[in-house]
């Protein structure tokens, strides 16, 4: 018998975290390119089919495959009232001896400083600790990305050190500080047969 899992759906008090659809086009378009000067400073630079159909399309099936496959899990935030608010994505899942994973996001320019990401942040993680079976979330960020290193700090991660040249962003290799959480009944346990 075949089985499918049924795509990730998380809630919390004001938001939906879901898998991007087809559907989320217009709004994921318009927001971005609404908050593309509040963004810039901290992403990569977009390439010239960043807002097209056809890379939006790509986007949403590289989703499904990874959410299926187990090696990411990206989610759109949506306010209750159905208004897309940003996008956080647990990448990179490493399964055996590290059971990790590493977190990035983006809130939209009108949303920003209003709580949204910690609540996402937190929830991710509970997902990624209690379903997941992970140990340890990361999360990098600029060094100068004070609000990004405060709703790290707020949602329980711990600064940890300084990647050099650690991700090309805004057109330049640029330096990162290193944040982990880690699931608090596993530190320093390891289990024995």
């Amino acid at each position: 018998m075949f089985w499918r899992r049924s795509p990730v759906r998380l809630e919390t008090e004001r938001m939906v975290l879901r898998l991007p659809a087809h559907e989320d086009l217009a709004p994921w378009v318009n927001l971005r390119r609404e908050s593309r000067a509040f963004l810039t400073p901290w992403e990569p630079v977009w390439a010239n089919d960043h807002l097209s159909k056809k890379s939006f399309t790509h986007r949403v099936y590289w989703a499904a495959r990874a959410s299926r496959g187990g090696t990411a899990l990206p989610l759109f935030l949506l306010r209750r009232d159905g208004v897309l608010l940003g996008a956080i994505t647990l990448d990179n899942i490493r399964r055996g001896p590290a059971q990790s994973g590493t977190i990035g996001y983006w809130i939209g320019a009108p949303f920003a400083r209003q709580g949204f990401m910690r609540e996402a942040i937190g929830a991710v993680v509970h997902h990624a600790f209690t379903v997941l079976d992970l140990s340890r979330i990361e999360a990098a960020c600029l060094p100068e990305n004070t609000a990004s290193r405060g709703v790290l700090e707020r949602a329980g991660f711990k600064y940890e050190g300084v990647a050099q040249s650690y991700l090309q962003i805004n057109g330049r290799w640029r330096n990162h500080v290193l944040y982990a959480n880690l699931r608090s009944d596993r530190r320093g346990r390891t289990e024995t047969r």
